[in-house]
């Protein structure tokens, strides 16, 4: 295992606005989760690290129904399941899944004028859906979570590190 040492990027620079430091902050940390499983053999992308078999694309599949679900509206009926993936699944597959749910998520959240209206995650057990500012912030916290869980990955994986 050769150490990888990468230098750690700051924050983003984003808008003013509060949606925009909002979907600055997601997108920079979407970035960091997409980085860690590229260039990575896709054995070892797929090997599970821990004793729970989680794997970086496993990771990144997951965020993709996170996102799905609490940013475009889809009901997702088994999240475990969303951690696993199908023999199909390749590196490239679920990287460009992630990304293109994030330019569909990223359209669709330049059009909310209004932060403070309910959130497109479908209605549950009779919970209504939170608000689009709690919805972004909670993409936040989901994806942040994970980016550290592939962080650990990764440097399991081939001691690569940084951001």
């Amino acid at each position: 295992m050769s150490a990888k040492r990468k230098r750690d990027t700051g924050p983003p620079s984003t808008g003013p606005g509060e949606k925009d430091v909002l979907v600055g902050f997601l997108d920079y940390l979407r970035d960091a989760i997409a980085a860690k499983a590229e260039g990575l053999p896709e054995s070892q992308a797929r090997a599970p690290g821990v004793p729970s078999g989680t794997n970086l694309l496993g990771l990144v599949r997951h965020l993709t129904y996170v996102e799905r679900c609490w940013l475009l509206g889809h009901d997702v009926s088994d999240w475990k399941s969303t951690f696993h993936l199908t023999e199909g699944d390749t590196a490239e597959s679920v990287l460009a899944d992630y990304r293109a749910t994030n330019a569909e998520a990223n359209e669709r959240t330049a059009a909310w004028d209004d932060l403070t209206e309910a959130g497109p995650r479908p209605v549950k057990h009779g919970r209504g859906a939170p608000s689009r500012r709690w919805t972004l912030t909670h993409m936040i916290e989901e994806t942040a979570r994970h980016a550290g869980h592939a962080d650990i990955l990764r440097e399991l994986a081939d001691g690569a590190t940084g951001r």
